[in-house]
């Protein structure tokens, strides 16, 4: 890893999502004046051996959330409340967009729906990237159909909810 910033914090929760809140000095130290989200190498408690790659979301007050998503606490063994060892380090070899690639029957379901396909595109890359992880990770053929149907509904620009958000407009 690194140059890193080790320190010690306690495991929070905001809006149903475990986090680390990193204040503005401690953010600077690890990238000075970066102010988008922020690519980091983490490690909770020593683990694991080859650091993950996080997004570390920035507040707007220079501060940041370090969310901490079930794989991290699973491998780490935590829980919201915990009080935990912290290891970051800026991670330069970041690149930004989808890190997963669309699946076909995605891809087959927007080009069906131009409406769908035009809201896509005008996704941030984040939440384009968010959607292509979340999918990534569905196993049966019935999930990935309930949320190919899910998505080009509130796509199409009806209002509705997906992965844990109301969509309104296709966004």
């Amino acid at each position: 890893m690194p140059m890193r910033t080790v320190f010690t914090a306690t495991i929070r929760i905001r809006n149903g999502n475990p986090y680390i809140p990193i204040d503005a000095s401690r953010a600077a130290a690890i990238k000075e004046g970066w102010r988008k989200p922020l690519p980091v190498r983490l490690r909770i408690n020593g683990l694991p051996r080859k650091a993950w790659r996080v997004n570390m979301m920035p507040v707007g007050d220079g501060s940041f959330y370090l969310y901490l998503h079930g794989t991290v606490r699973e491998a780490s063994e935590t829980v919201v409340g915990d009080r935990v060892d912290v290891e970051i380090a800026f991670d330069p070899r970041y690149r930004g967009g989808p890190q997963h690639r669309m699946p076909l029957w995605f891809k087959r379901g927007l080009a069906s729906n131009p409406q769908a396909l035009k809201n896509w595109k005008a996704l941030p890359p984040s939440r384009r990237k968010e959607v292509l992880r979340y999918f990534s990770r569905l196993i049966s053929a019935q999930a990935r159909a309930r949320n190919l149907a899910k998505a080009l509904h509130v796509l199409s620009g009806e209002p509705g909810r997906f992965m844990a958000r109301a969509w309104k407009h296709g966004v």
